[in-house]
């Protein structure tokens, strides 16, 4: 199963999270608790090692402003959180994430609208548009058609409830990001575990 560790704020917990199987860090651009500064993120990102996605997060931002922070940063990946449209989605030379808040089974319908590879499934938006805590019901993804695409799950993951979501979503990758948080900080000891949690899931099908 591979897993994003989001809203990454220092280069300890990046390269921790790296270290034991992170396959994508996110960084947050938009407003939140977790945002993070463009020439903060470079600084980290300079020190991954080269096969792990760098993902930046924004939300109803200018393509331009999203393209000159990627470029000045070393992101590999667009993570669109607010409510872009699918035209909106091709103005980006590198692959995108769009975000979509799931809260009925008519919500599953925005998927075919994207032509992105990647889409991420996440709860109704709370005070932010993500890392806010809260799952949505996971049963609604059983027997999805993706057409193709690459879901990723978020929205209330953590450490113990891993597994289980896994294995009801089956998605291409999780995404976590307070669900690994002690107060507000990332903990170590929480990213391990939900990183061997993760992935000793698919070594036990």
């Amino acid at each position: 199963m591979k897993v994003k560790i989001c809203g990454i704020m220092d280069v300890e917990a990046g390269l921790y999270a790296v270290e034991n199987g992170a396959d994508a860090l996110g960084f947050v651009f938009a407003e939140s608790k977790r945002k993070i500064t463009p020439e903060l993120a470079k600084e980290i990102i300079k020190q991954l090692p080269e096969h792990v996605l760098k993902v930046g997060i924004f939300v109803n931002e200018k393509p331009e402003v999203i393209m000159e922070i990627a470029n000045q940063t070393g992101l590999t990946d667009v993570q669109l959180h607010g409510d872009e449209s699918p035209e909106d989605c091709e103005a980006f030379s590198i692959p995108v994430i769009k975000a979509l808040s799931i809260g009925t089974i008519a919500d599953l319908g925005k998927i075919d609208q994207y032509g992105c590879d990647y889409v991420l499934l996440d709860s109704p938006k709370g005070k932010y548009r993500g890392g806010n805590g809260v799952k949505f019901d996971w049963s609604l993804l059983t027997g999805i058609e993706s057409n193709g695409k690459k879901i990723i799950l978020a929205g209330g993951l953590n450490p113990e409830n891993i597994a289980e979501a896994i294995g009801i979503a089956n998605p291409y990758m999780v995404d976590v990001s307070s669900g690994v948080e002690t107060n507000g900080k990332k903990d170590l000891g929480k990213i391990q575990t939900f990183l061997a949690r993760a992935k000793r899931r698919e070594e036990v099908r």
